[in-house]
């Protein structure tokens, strides 16, 4: 038997940043994401060997262990291990032997929630090989538990969410977990128009965003009064954004995205550098009204909203760099799970 699942990658379009604690314990946070047609996948098989071979086929890694209960977190696979150690402990895992195969569309560290999708989907497999009744706030639920607090890794919340939902969300953030996923229905042709406006553009870096993300918490922590006033222009910028989307006021999209690329410098150090900049101003003069960072910042993918027929252009000047554009689809679904048979 084969259990399988997908999860898509998402694009952040405002208030990136307010769902990371302590902020979203103190303040509230809210944010609004689509997810697109880029995926994380998981794979799980059983096979007749007591074994557990995890592989990463994107990245060319590879373990193979004896059966155990858990699994060495050692800097290799880690968070395919994490999640398996994680539902053994949680739920149990009947002593039989299988391989995980995982893929992800984009590479991580790139801004569009690769790990935390990751995870996502393991779980997702996991759930579809156990049979577990994990609803759709359970799993998103469980994927940050297992992220944040039992391997301690640095980040948000709305990764997760996203990635469980699918689709274009405003999600709210509160204190004690609490998260709030509200779906948005925006009319197609808006859905459409925005697609065709936006330009995804891989930088062709990568960054650790556990290192921008920890100085953004130390200033909330230290009552950075820069950084925590940045951070409310952001969640302010969420609803801006929401009634831009409902209310087809598409060519205000531009300039929202341009006043939360400013305020999110303002946050922690290192989320602008010195190359982003300069992307950032040749596509605003190619005729892009304006873009973000996508993610934690200082690298990864970069998104440009453009009007007219202006993305031809824009995406011209953004090739003089030597990045990558990446096609995408807005997606519907989150989580997909099913189970077929070899």
């Amino acid at each position: 038997m084969i259990h399988r699942s997908k999860a898509p990658l998402r694009i952040g379009l405002a208030g990136g940043g307010t769902d990371v604690s302590p902020y979203s314990d103190t303040f509230g946070g809210a944010i609004l994401n689509a997810t697109i047609s880029l995926y994380a996948y998981a794979n799980i098989e059983t096979i007749e060997e007591d074994k557990i071979i995890i592989q990463a086929l994107d990245r060319n890694e590879k373990e193979e262990y004896d059966w155990a209960s858990s699994l060495p977190i050692n800097g290799l696979l880690d968070l395919a291990k994490g999640v398996y150690n994680s539902i053994q402990k949680d739920y149990g895992i009947p002593k039989k032997g299988f391989i995980l195969s995982t893929f992800v569309d984009a590479p991580a560290g790139s801004g569009l929630g690769t790990s935390s999708t990751l995870v996502v989907a393991i779980v997702g497999a996991f759930c579809e090989m156990l049979k577990l009744p994990l609803g759709e706030y359970d799993i998103a639920h469980y994927a940050y538990k297992i992220e944040r607090e039992d391997m301690k890794l640095a980040g948000g919340k709305q990764d997760q969410y996203a990635a469980t939902f699918g689709g274009v969300n405003f999600m709210e953030f509160y204190s004690g977990d609490k998260v709030i996923v509200n779906p948005l229905r925006v009319k197609m042709e808006y859905l459409h128009e925005l697609e065709n406006n936006l330009v995804l553009y891989f930088t062709l870096t990568s960054r650790e965003s556990a290192t921008i993300i920890k100085e953004q918490q130390k200033n909330v922590l230290e009552k950075n009064e820069k950084s925590i006033e940045a951070m409310h222009h952001l969640k302010e910028q969420s609803k801006m954004m929401k009634e831009a989307l409902l209310l087809g006021k598409l060519d205000e999209i531009g300039t929202i995205l341009n006043y939360g690329f400013e305020q999110k410098r303002l946050m922690a150090a290192n989320i602008s550098n010195d190359a982003i900049e300069k992307i950032y101003v040749a596509a605003k003069e190619a005729g892009a009204t304006g873009g973000k960072i996508s993610g934690a910042g200082g690298g990864g993918f970069m998104i440009f909203y453009c009007p007219g027929v202006s993305r031809y252009k824009v995406i011209d000047t953004l090739k003089t760099f030597g990045g990558d554009i990446r096609p995408f689809q807005f997606t519907n679904h989150g989580l997909s799970t099913w189970t077929v048979n070899k």
